[in-house]
């Protein structure tokens, strides 16, 4: 059996996560079980909800366990199966985390599922056609139900959720404004991606000054939004929304930290009737068969072409994950594992 190298947490953050959080570990892997499967990854995917997981306060989630190989989606190949659903050679998706070979049980339901890379990139299945194109289908779709015609915006644009959300939206006829960081994302978001326009918070000292911004760009207003980042994005954005708007939201991840994300003009919730409704893609599995069939098509058919960043190797994982958290990634965050 082949030696695997994992990430672990070997320590809380105090504020900052830093590098000196996580420690690389070498062991054997097991031999097969009956029902087992043994996977190569090849990707590893980082997301900015394994930040939240690094602490120890309560969450929508149980932490971290210290010690244990980090959490993290994961695609890759069967190298050898003790399950009849399993054979060598498949491609999969599952739960991974930070390491390069994982023991799945073929029973578990929903640990491993079997992908089709005919049309769509296997890496993409931690993407665009993964957990992040669900989050973006949901919070659409299910929470913001926009009509043809509705202007909707949403945080982190250039990401994997913000990039497959612009797809999905256009697809069902709405204006599409994204708000991004820095003119090359933003770029990116309209040119490639097919916004109708994307607007770069980092060019505004504060909310009102982006919101000035989205003003300008959003002439009837805002009746639908997607919140990754929430802090100056969220208050801005709330001073723009016309009555009855949609707020899904899915990340803060300004507050990752730890520290308060005080709202400027909560009262907007009551003035303009706003729905504001937080959830966690992982609790509606019902709609993933949907979601990743349009994702898929939209893939397919090139109506979403998603970027992704590659750091390479294992060793690499805890700093492009601190980049992530920091914005320096551009599209999808990856460990190219093989």
């Amino acid at each position: 059996m082949p030696v695997n190298h994992q990430i672990v947490l070997d320590n809380r953050p105090q504020g900052e996560a830093t590098t000196g959080n996580f420690r690389l570990m070498q062991t054997q892997t097991p031999p097969l079980q009956d029902g087992q499967v043994l996977v190569r990854h090849h990707y590893l995917s980082l997301d900015p909800y394994m930040r939240g997981r690094m602490n120890e306060s309560k969450s929508y989630a149980q932490p971290q366990p210290l010690g244990a190989v980090m959490i993290g989606g994961t695609v890759g190949e069967v190298l050898e199966s003790r399950h009849p659903k399993f054979n060598l050679g498949d491609q999969v998706v599952g739960m991974g985390g930070w390491q390069e070979y994982s023991v799945v049980d073929g029973n578990a339901m929903g640990a491993l599922r079997k992908v089709d890379t005919t049309h769509v990139p296997l890496s993409h299945y931690l993407g665009a056609v993964g957990m992040p194109g669900v989050t973006a289908w949901y919070g659409l779709v299910r929470i913001i139900a926009p009509k043809a015609g509705d202007t909707v915006t949403v945080s982190a644009a250039s990401g994997a959720v913000g990039s497959a959300y612009g797809a999905l939206a256009k697809a069902r006829g709405c204006r599409v404004v994204g708000i991004a960081g820095g003119k090359d994302k933003c770029d990116y978001v309209v040119h490639e991606l097919g916004f109708d326009a994307c607007i770069d918070y980092r060019a505004h000292k504060d909310y009102l000054s982006l919101s000035k911004a989205l003003r300008d760009t959003c002439p009837n207003g805002i009746d639908g939004h997607f919140e990754n980042v929430g802090g100056m994005v969220l208050d801005a954005v709330m001073l723009r929304t016309n009555a009855f708007a949609r707020i899904a939201v899915c990340g803060m991840i300004a507050g990752y930290d730890g520290a308060p994300l005080p709202m400027a003009n909560p009262a907007l919730i009551l003035v303009n009737r706003l729905k504001v409704e937080g959830f966690i893609v992982s609790e509606h599995m019902e709609v993933w068969p949907d979601a990743l069939k349009e994702l898929g098509t939209l893939v397919g058919t090139g109506k979403l072409r998603p970027r992704e960043s590659v750091a390479l190797g294992l060793a690499a994982a805890p700093e492009a994950f601190l980049g992530l958290l920091k914005g320096r990634n551009f599209g999808k965050q990856l460990v190219k594992l093989i």
